[in-house]
């Protein structure tokens, strides 16, 4: 019988699958170490990878070659090559590990690919390049210098206030060079400039770390911006995190301070360095007399200094530069891109509301900078203050949930008529501007919001025949992109804005789907090691501007699962390689001092945010519905010790995954035999996440798996009416876990819900990001954030890996296998959802009626993937075998397994 089924389905394969033939083999979006054409390479033994792209079905690559050359002409005549790989045999394009002569400190290089398909097809890339940083301390000849005048920082309450400085000098070149490359951190804030014009679109300069163990610094290529003869280079210095925005409560590292080094070559070999050093000239008697990230800033275009970055600038009135004391961390290139206006948005409105002030709404909470276009009179002040929104009469802004952060910018007309200005140094989280100080009523043309994150791709679309689920995952985007700032922070509005590691568990994993944030994390994962303590703790914020050893656990696993997120996600080892030593220590640190008898003792957070019983209380205060922190410890850390028993083998270290594995069966059967109720099959006091968490990590014995589920559901429908009833603990595994073991329509319901607690109670309530708290408009507001993002979980990668049915097969790393199995909400009528995975876009499109389906698909060449749908939709497949490697019947589902191409899978009519 089962032969006839498959029969009959290999008959339906043949006959209905659309498939599109033809077209050469393509090569595009090169990289080097996931970017294009970089500046400023710091490893030995860079990474390249490439995509493919062809009309024709089940197309892969069977071979490569990479050569690369330090001059165009050199590789394009295939001489003088540092690397050839020849002829590799190899499906590999994608983290191809440089093996050639050894690269040089301050050196451009130039590299090509050339690909061999299956299909007979033979492809070479364009000439790209990159460049390699300072390699070594020696290569550096500058100094660290600034203004030492402390009796210039003045302390309001907490509240630190500095102003800016400026730096400059003039220098003389014999010639125009082959070459110009500046290297420069401008600490804690900077903006460069070369002969009057700003080098790069950074905004804030480099990114903020742990300062005491790494300082980064960027590398930019000026050839174009020198000049024959006199040349000036110019920077601005803003206070960032370099200088503590709250004295006594945050921790700052001294005075903002720069380091810069301009390498010039010439044709004939020759080298020069302009160098920070004493010759510099310097002043803060700019216009910008106050920054600070919480409170904004003052510009007073009164003391404008004129032409300060061009030759021939009379800085007379300036003064020498004062040598700093160098930071206490290394000097080392920065490895992930930084902050850029990545997008602009106009308001939708503005309005008086009396005794001069004005609110305009930009339609959206945003984060970034406020551009303005206004006239102003001689010496009267024009103040904005921004909110996320507004008090019930609309005529005020809400600013009680910003704590002490007084997030206002002032501008100061040097005389009157119209001016352009946008802060330099500060940003916001805000929907609402209140401006006040004009005597007429500005347009809403007058503003300009600029969303400022990390530069990154945004490589997911999803959409469905839901509103609310739309306008959900609008929302995620929003909020996701707007806590990006060199670290994925909590809040982009409030006195914070801090690495809290909770917040990014699971949180990084659902966001790798909507933005390309490996080298963010990357970045991030290098903060939370060097911020651990001497003794192997983790600061449960990272970089630890707010220093937090609370030894928890469930706060620390994001070093873990996000490193384990970049390998599954972007086929990148890095992290889990050079990081290994430190989780290792950590691991071993908490063994030490916080397990007894196989239980994790120690919990800080709890199921964090978990919706209370009030709605004025932030947290519960309901033994029922508080989970055990020895449940949430002991069953995270049995997963930590999973993926350390697979980091161990990555690692060539057979024995740390043995012992690893061992311990973690020893504290699966303390954990059951303690907290286990075999009888009622409930964990603990039986709440959602209890059974949630031994269930999605592992830990229930084996046949109890479905009695433990039905506890989940009961507890869900029963006590919490079909709402979420966990914190965010248990929401990293609600929706794939409802979905997993049979409760799709609940999981769609809680989705789908609009009434407390829900993500639709929070838009249906006006928000247009994801709020702090389920009860974010009626809580306490000490932690009422509308902008946060702990609280989606699971939920992106339950739209995109289950909606969408985009995964990347458990079997390989960055989808270069993909598992394709949507699940079909009875509700939903269609899905479209696309991801740009290392290999290329994936693409899913399914709309159904009833049991009718029609589900059309990408997959990127040089990828295959196993498509799985339920025997119910009786779909349609090619007449053109083209690329279908094979047909199943497995578990009431047809199994496909196909190559690259276009496919339409449909119900027979």
């Amino acid at each position: 019988m089962k032969n006839t089924i498959l029969t009959f389905l290999l008959v339906l394969l043949f006959v209905g699958c659309k498939v599109q033939n033809g077209g050469p083999l393509e090569i595009s979006g090169l990289t080097v170490e996931m970017q294009k054409n970089p500046e400023g390479v710091s490893t030995f033994h860079p990474r390249f990878s490439w995509l493919l792209a062809s009309d024709k079905q089940d197309v892969m690559q069977t071979a490569y070659q990479i050569e690369v050359a330090t001059s165009e002409k050199d590789l394009k005549d295939s001489t003088n090559l540092v690397w050839n790989t020849g002829h590799v045999v190899s499906d590999q394009s994608s983290m191809v590990e440089y093996a050639g002569a050894p690269l040089e400190s301050n050196k451009k290089y130039y590299w090509r690919v050339t690909v061999w398909s299956n299909t007979g097809n033979k492809a070479e890339s364009s000439i790209q390049s990159w460049s390699m940083a300072l390699l070594n301390d020696s290569d550096w000849k500058a100094q660290w210098i600034g203004l030492n005048d402390s009796i210039n920082l003045k302390l309001d309450g907490d509240r630190s206030i500095l102003p800016a400085r400026y730096l400059r000098k003039e220098f003389d070149l014999q010639s125009k060079p082959k070459r110009a490359v500046l290297y420069v951190s401008g600490i804690g804030s900077s903006v460069c400039y070369m002969n009057g014009e700003r080098i790069g679109n950074d905004v804030f300069g480099p990114l903020p770390t742990w300062y005491d163990a790494s300082v980064p610094y960027l590398t930019y290529d000026v050839t174009s911006m020198i000049k024959n003869g006199t040349n000036t280079v110019g920077v601005a210095l803003g206070n960032g995190r370099y200088l503590s925005m709250r004295a006594h409560s945050m921790h700052g590292f001294g005075l903002p301070r720069l380091i810069a080094q301009l390498n010039v070559e010439y044709d004939n070999g020759e080298t020069v360095s302009i160098i920070s050093d004493e010759s510099w000239k310097a002043t803060s008697k700019g216009p910008i007399t106050e920054n600070n990230e919480f409170d904004g800033e003052k510009y007073d275009a009164r003391l404008e200094l004129g032409k300060w970055t061009e030759n021939g600038y009379d800085d007379s009135a300036w003064t020498k530069v004062d040598l700093m004391e160098s930071p206490k961390g290394k000097l080392v290139a920065q490895i992930s891109p930084s902050l850029k206006v990545m997008e602009e948005i106009k308001p939708v409105s503005i309005k008086s509301v009396g005794e001069g002030r004005y609110i305009v709404d930009m339609g959206q909470n945003m984060v970034g900078l406020q551009q303005v276009k206004l006239t102003g009179k001689k010496d009267k002040p024009i103040t904005m203050r921004f909110a996320e929104v507004l008090k019930d009469n609309e005529t005020e802004l809400y600013l009680d949930n910003l704590r002490s952060a007084l997030v206002t910018d002032v501008y100061t007309p040097a005389s009157d008529g119209e001016f352009v200005w946008e802060p330099t140094f500060v940003y916001h989280g805000f929907r609402f501007i209140e401006i006040s100080g004009l005597d007429y009523e500005p347009s809403v043309s007058d503003f300009v919001g600029k969303i400022v994150y990390d530069e990154m791709a945004t490589t997911g679309t999803f959409e469905t025949s839901e509103e609310l689920i739309n306008k959900l995952h609008k929302n995620a985007y929003w909020g996701i992109r707007g806590n990006y700032r060199g670290m994925p922070t909590d809040c982009p509005q409030r006195d914070e804005r801090l690495g809290w590691l909770g917040d990014r568990t699971t949180g990084a994993y659902g966001e790798s789907f909507v933005l390309g944030n490996a080298l963010m994390y990357k970045k991030w994962l290098i903060d939370i090691e060097e911020s651990m303590s001497e003794n192997g703790s983790i600061s449960d914020v990272s970089p630890r501007y707010w220093t937090i050893y609370n030894d928890d656990v469930t706060w620390p696993a994001a070093y873990f699962y996000v490193a384990d997120m970049l390998y599954q996600q972007y086929g990148d080892d890095y992290s889990i390689k050079h990081r290994y030593p430190s989780m290792k220590r950590w691991v071993q640190y908490m063994v030490d001092n916080h397990m007894k008898d196989y239980i994790l003792m120690k919990d800080t957070y709890g199921d964090w945010c978990m919706p209370p019983e009030s709605p004025d209380l932030i947290h519960s205060e309901d033994p029922a519905r508080k989970t055990n922190g020895e449940v949430l410890s002991t069953t995270v850390f049995y997963s930590i010790l999973q993926l350390m028993e697979k980091f161990a083998q990555m690692n060539n270290a057979p024995e740390d995954a043995k012992e690893y594995a061992d311990l973690a069966l020893k504290i699966k059967e303390a954990y059951n035999n303690k907290f286990f109720n075999r009888e009622t099959a409930q964990y603990d006091n039986n709440t959602v996440t209890a059974n949630l968490l031994s269930l999605r990590l592992g830990l229930v014995p084996e046949g109890y798996e479905e009695k433990v589920f039905t506890n989940v559901v009961e507890k869900t429908e029963n006590d919490c009416k079909g709402h979420v009833s966990v914190g965010v603990l248990g929401i990293q595994h609600l929706m794939r876990g409802l979905t997993e073991y049979g409760g799709l329509e609940l999981a769609y319901k809680i989705v789908t819900n609009d009434t407390y607690p829900s993500w639709g109670y929070m838009i249906k309530n006006g928000a247009t990001t994801i709020w702090e708290l389920w009860n974010g408009d009626t809580a306490n507001p000490a932690m009422n954030s509308r902008n946060h993002v702990m609280l989606l979980g699971d939920l992106l990668i339950w739209f995109y890996e289950d909606l969408a049915g985009i995964k990347n097969d458990p079997s390989s790393v960055g989808f270069k296998k993909i598992l394709m199995e949507p699940v079909f909400p009875e509700k939903l009528t269609y899905v479209t959802a696309s991801h740009v995975s290392p290999y290329g876009k994936i693409e899913s499109f399914w709309k159904r009626n009833g049991d009718k389906l029609e589900w059309n698909i990408t997959i990127p060449v040089n990828t295959t993937a196993t498509i799985k749908l339920p025997l119910k939709f009786n779909v349609k497949v090619p007449h053109d075998p083209t690329g279908i490697h094979s047909v199943k019947e497995r578990d009431g589902k047809l199994v496909v397994e196909l190559g690259s191409g276009k496919y339409t899978f449909a119900s027979e009519q």
